[in-house]
């Protein structure tokens, strides 16, 4: 009995003098941390996105705090969110900007979009577009792997019918999805902008079309429809400036190939 007592109070000693120990260290090498960064960091949607251009949200509160980043710079955290780092601050949070999302500029679900191989190694976008220019004819295509949804903290992503869908509801526009993307598929847009061109082919209208039924041919019927002069055809596909387009929806009524979308 007298070994396994000693052996206790020696494990109790050792415990009290490294206790002893420690408690010294944390009173020597305390560092003071300005209680702004937590109630900043508080207000952060907390996802670590790294939206913001700072390594997480601990770094993003650390930056605003010394006046290295802005009180709205935080997206996932919206206007309100910078109003709240903005009263922290003691500074003015800035004009509310319109609302951004992310969408995805391409309709290649299948039985759309023609298929070259059927692709059946690692499920990744950019493994797959390394593979002979990827499984789906168009180059411009959304190549449906999910990386965007893997790299979205918000579950604002899903894929359907070999494409990427995006719940306005959701999206924060962090951006990850648009950086994650090897196609450059997916771009940030104002919420409102509802109408757009959901097609980036710049081929000939003979090519494009034959690669995907739904592909901009870049005929310009959008444009003569458009009273607003917000539509113009450039690289053979048309684009639409959301300053200019009042959502009527002409253009996508005269459409011939349907890749002028209005939701």
């Amino acid at each position: 009995m007298m070994p396994i007592l000693y052996a206790g109070i020696v494990l109790a000693v050792i415990g009290l003098i490294f206790g002893l120990i420690l408690t010294f260290a944390s009173k020597v090498f305390h560092v003071d941390v300005d209680e702004r960064v937590t109630q900043v960091r508080e207000c952060c949607a907390g996802a670590n996105c790294g939206a913001c251009g700072y390594p997480g949200c601990d770094g993003f509160a650390a930056a605003v705090v010394e006046g290295k980043a802005p009180v709205n710079g935080c997206k996932p955290a919206g206007a309100e969110g910078a109003r709240k780092i903005a009263a922290i601050m003691g500074a003015e949070a800035g004009a509310e900007e319109e609302r951004q999302v992310a969408r995805v500029l391409c309709q290649g679900v299948k039985g759309v979009a023609k298929e070259r191989y059927t692709y059946d190694g690692y499920k990744s976008c950019a493994v797959a577009a390394t593979v002979a220019g990827g499984p789906k004819d168009c180059r411009f295509a959304c190549i449906g792997m999910g990386d965007c949804m893997d790299h979205c903290a918000f579950g604002a992503i899903t894929m359907k019918d070999g494409i990427a869908c995006i719940d306005d509801t959701k999206c924060t526009a962090c951006g990850a999805c648009v950086n994650a993307c090897p196609r450059n598929v997916i771009r940030l847009m104002p919420a409102s902008q509802n109408v757009m061109v959901r097609c980036r082919n710049s081929d000939v209208a003979r090519v494009a079309r034959s690669v995907c039924m739904d592909a901009c041919i870049g005929c310009g019927r959008c444009k003569k429809e458009c009273q607003y002069d917000a539509i113009t055809v450039e690289n053979g596909y048309a684009r639409i400036d959301p300053a200019k387009c009042t959502r009527c929806g002409a253009c996508a009524a005269v459409c011939p190939c349907k890749c002028i979308t209005t939701d």
